[in-house]
């Protein structure tokens, strides 16, 4: 393909490149194009970029918030060819090669749409109305919140019924993210909380981790999976497999067979699908909402739009390739480099994803590593995976901060974030974004 087929009708001395999306992909295809001739914009309705792997910290109040996010433009501050504009994208003219939110319109070159994933319901009735997602810091805030909440209130009532169901829990989803936050909500109850409510018995607090599929962890070895399973069990977790929900209710949860387990404490963490804006533009999408694209990361109708991360849909040896964070910023690397290449020029290269292993922490100090030659679990796991975590946190502050707060929790089983905090501010953009996509559906439908 040549070059002259990928650049605007009007000739420009630098090729404009817009990134929507300021997650793994986003901001990695934009360090790849710091320093190189062309002019970089990179689009996101926060202003932050967060480490997603460490959400459920901040869910189990092991973290606070702002530990897991860093200020974009400080990611690319001295970086003269990047800006970055705070903006919710509405709309994708791609027939002018235009951008358009808030009533304003941006010019490409070319468009990186690297926009991620949205919580998936995968059709489960109620589940949208009445379970919690957990996509965002705002949704582990409220998570965090509704944890103590429960708990002040099982301290305060009288009723054995009431508190039983108020010291229920529910993670729907067996994956790596339910695992963990099954593991560090269930350490929270059971030793910080236990000693700020020496009244209250939390051994009763309860906490089902519910998998569809016969085994937790079904992307990890078996070995992986089965010392998961045994750990969140030592810890007091109810895990679940084969177990496939039926309908989420305002109090209770149903599964398949007729199971019902009271609570209105229901975290979905189940599944994701592709973010509807690149449908919305038109765009050939494939499973679970994803854009299917060529092996050069291109739409496969417009040569213009690269599309990478959790919104790319790509097979590989016959699989497709898994919505993760290894894969998102391996993929924003490559689009910037071939967007390099086309604009000088030069053929494109495929894109070929390199496994480098999965890790899980199941627990305080407790791990599961998956990695080419040997798998590891327990605490042999643990420092791996605390250096690959450490290690992804942009900037010292936040390192350092996790660090001390990791020892605390560590050496002291004590975790200093047990407070409800108003946050309806930064929590009030999801439902509007839940609120969005649930007309989307129902246009569709």
């Amino acid at each position: 393909m040549s070059n002259q087929t990928n650049k605007t009708e009007t000739p420009r001395e630098r090729a404009r490149v817009v990134i929507i999306g300021a997650g793994f992909t986003g901001i990695e295809a934009a360090k790849t194009l710091a320093g190189k001739p062309v002019d970089v914009e990179v689009l996101d309705r926060n202003n932050y970029h967060t480490f997603v792997p460490l959400l459920y910290q901040v869910g189990g109040a092991q973290l606070e918030a702002s530990d897991i996010v860093y200020p974009v433009r400080s990611i690319f501050r001295g970086k003269r060819n990047v800006g970055f504009r705070m903006l919710r994208v509405d709309r994708i003219q791609r027939e002018r090669k235009t951008v358009q939110g808030e009533g304003v319109e941006i010019p490409y070159d070319y468009l990186v749409l690297a926009a991620g994933s949205r919580t998936d319901y995968l059709g489960v009735p109620g589940a949208r109305e009445h379970a919690l997602p957990f996509k965002t810091v705002s949704h582990a805030l409220a998570v965090r919140n509704w944890i103590l909440n429960r708990i002040e209130r099982a301290s305060a009532t009288k009723s054995s019924e009431k508190r039983k169901s108020l010291l229920t829990c529910v993670l729907v989803g067996g994956g790596p993210t339910g695992v963990e936050l099954a593991g560090s909500l269930a350490e929270l109850v059971r030793k910080p909380l236990s000693r700020d409510f020496p009244d209250l018995d939390l051994r009763e607090f309860r906490i089902f981790l519910v998998e569809a599929v016969d085994r937790i962890l079904p992307g990890l070895s078996e070995k992986a999976s089965a010392y998961a399973q045994r750990r969140l069990q030592e810890l007091g977790v109810q895990v679940r497999t084969g177990a496939l929900v039926e309908e989420v209710l305002p109090t209770a949860i149903r599964l398949k067979g007729g199971e019902e387990i009271a609570t209105d404490a229901v975290v979905w963490v189940a599944g994701v699908r592709g973010h509807p804006l690149a449908q919305e533009c038109g765009l050939p999408t494939a499973g679970k909402g994803a854009v299917a694209v060529d092996p050069f990361l291109r739409a496969a109708d417009d040569p213009n739009v690269f599309v990478a991360g959790d919104l790319a849909y790509l097979e590989q040896d016959g699989r497709p390739l898994p919505m993760t964070a290894q894969v998102a910023v391996q993929q924003g690397r490559h689009v910037a480099k071939n967007i390099l290449r086309d604009v000088q020029g030069r053929p494109l290269a495929q894109f070929r994803y390199r496994h480098k292993g999965s890790m899980v922490a199941v627990g305080r100090g407790r791990a599961v590593a998956d990695m080419k030659n040997r798998n590891l679990t327990g605490i042999l796991a643990w420092p791996p995976w605390a250096a690959v975590h450490i290690g992804g946190l942009v900037g010292f502050r936040n390192r350092f901060s996790v660090l001390l707060n990791w020892a605390a929790d560590y050496l002291f089983s004590e975790r200093a974030l047990r407070l409800i905090l108003p946050f309806e501010q930064a929590a009030q953009t999801e439902p509007e974004e839940e609120a969005k996509e649930r007309a989307r559906t129902n246009r569709q439908r």
